[in-house]
């Protein structure tokens, strides 16, 4: 009798995989990665949404493919490798924007070309794929996704609202009637700085919960 019990799909060990990178092991505000996109992306909330999507199905889908692979590929060659795959799944998704969102696509322009440079993505697949199996390889590149995301949604929340005084296009401060109170946009909102400046708010809020992520290397 097999006395070895298979881990349940989604036992405790392998959900903190995905709910870790949520917080404590944000690859933004903590491992510090794919800061380029925080600049580039989140001047509106559209936009920052679909390149969280974007960035989440292309690390999720690239961990499988590399997990599943991980004994079959040589080591001399495995950079090649990932880098293929990434390079394909961003080449399907940005089809997939250009025919469903056209609009949006056009608003991302380069940058969904450029997920393929995101650090995010050689990280996982070197440090986790490459030695773990799908499903966990899986549940690890949702959770880097969507970590990933929540920041690009809060800065482009903050920087759209403030910025341009809409969410999602929809005119909140006309709405409400600041304008009419005085209220001016903040032209700075929609500077590439602030983004940075926003992201040192949250890294510092952040890290003055949680005192152990002070000095983490």
């Amino acid at each position: 009798m097999n006395t070895l019990e298979k881990e349940p799909l989604f036992s405790a060990k392998n959900l903190k995989l995905f709910s870790s990178p949520l917080g404590k092991n944000n690859p933004i505000t903590v491992q510090v990665l794919g800061i380029c996109s925080a600049l580039a992306v989140t001047v509106k909330l559209k936009p920052a949404i679909v390149m969280a999507l974007s960035v989440t199905v292309v690390v999720a889908v690239s961990n499988v493919v590399i997990s599943a692979l991980r004994s079959r590929i040589p080591d001399r060659i495995r950079i090649i490798v990932q880098l293929v795959v990434i390079a394909t799944m961003v080449i399907i998704v940005d089809q997939l924007l250009k025919a469903y969102a056209f609009d949006v696509s056009k608003q991302l322009s380069i940058f969904v070309g450029l997920i393929i440079t995101n650090c995010i993505l050689m990280g996982r697949l070197e440090a986790f794929a490459l030695s773990n199996k799908p499903w966990q390889s899986l549940l690890d590149g949702l959770g880097n996704g969507a970590g990933y995301g929540l920041i690009l949604v809060i800065v482009a929340f903050f920087r759209e609202l403030l910025g341009s005084g809409t969410i999602f296009g929809y005119p909140v401060f006309q709405k409400i009637g600041l304008y009419s109170a005085g209220y001016e946009n903040n032209g700075m909102m929609i500077l590439p700085p602030m983004a940075l400046i926003l992201l040192g708010i949250i890294i510092w809020f952040q890290r003055s919960r949680d005192k152990n992520l002070i000095e983490k290397k």
